[in-house]
């Protein structure tokens, strides 16, 4: 039995100073909100060199250090996307902004107040909760189901 399948890569990081974190207003329509930065891991390139790289072109920082704290997957068309949740305090350079959105310091309690994009809440509550380590959807009849690991 074949058990290979389409798998579409992805990173984010959770970029953290002392009660705030770093997000961005993403202006494309296909998933409009607050979110966190990052994107897909091109071919050959290793998870850690994809968040470092991935934050650098949307915020201008360097980031060092990434821990990987997750992993989000969910179905997609013969198969599946996965994106490693990494977290990280530690950086340097200056903070724009590009075309994927608008970047900015957020106070950790204000995040309840953005228009963030869906399903944030428990993606941040991955992230930040040890004991937790894996965000997926089951689909199942149709409906798609969230579980938390």
């Amino acid at each position: 039995m074949d058990r290979t399948e389409r798998v579409e890569l992805a990173t984010i990081c959770l970029v953290y100073q002392d009660t705030k974190i770093l997000m961005q207003n993403r202006t494309k329509s296909d998933w409009k909100g607050y979110a966190l930065p990052g994107g897909h891991i091109e071919p050959g390139e290793s998870v850690v060199e994809s968040v470092i790289r991935e934050v650098k072109e949307e915020t201008g920082l360097k980031i060092e250090n990434p821990v990987l704290c997750g992993i989000k997957q969910f179905p997609i068309k013969n198969g599946r996307y996965m994106i490693f949740l990494f977290k990280t305090n530690e950086f340097s350079g200056t903070l724009v902004s590009s075309e994927e959105g608008e970047m900015s310091w957020v106070e950790r309690n204000d995040i309840p107040k953005l228009d963030t994009v869906a399903d944030f809440a428990e993606l941040l509550q991955v992230m930040e909760d040890d004991s937790l380590s894996e965000f997926y959807y089951r689909v199942q009849d149709g409906d798609w189901n969230l579980e938390l690991h």
